[in-house]
């Protein structure tokens, strides 16, 4: 995890802050942001991060149409972060190129879980993720009334 680049594009700072502090909390330490399309777009070309959190609603650019654009030089997962949350929204984001829709408001630990899955299948052949994950358990699922 380490070395994986994650490009972060939002036009709220404190949601840049959020996602980047817990990512880095779980050991991913090369956190690229931006806050407009172009801006991502440049650093995708330059960086050519691992995955990107995209914002949807951005100053320049719909995030759409930056989704586009990036399909032509990336291969990267792209994760759609928004607020928009209609039908219509993510299944344009789908046939846009993105590969999750995630919704705010948002829990950054479950993204941070969809993260590490995607990437565990995309570098399968490495050993950065260990062979056996936590289990999450909620004891008011088995309490009965």
């Amino acid at each position: 995890m380490e070395n994986t680049k994650i490009l972060l594009v939002d036009d709220e700072p404190d949601i840049l802050a959020l996602l980047s502090k817990t990512l880095k909390s779980e050991e991913f330490c090369h956190i690229l942001t931006a806050s407009t399309g172009a801006e991502a777009i440049q650093i995708c070309m330059e960086k050519q991060p691992d995955l990107i959190v995209l914002d949807v609603m951005l100053p320049d650019l719909e995030g759409y149409e930056v989704c586009r654009k990036l399909r032509s030089i990336t291969e990267s997962p792209i994760f759609f972060l928004t607020a928009r949350t209609t039908d219509l929204d993510k299944l344009t984001g789908y046939s846009m190129g993105g590969d999750d829709y995630i919704e705010k408001p948002f829990n950054p630990l479950i993204i941070v879980a969809k993260i590490k899955a995607l990437l565990k299948r995309k570098h399968s052949h490495h050993k950065s993720f260990p062979e056996h994950s936590a289990i999450y358990e909620d004891d008011r699922i088995n309490q009965t009334d």
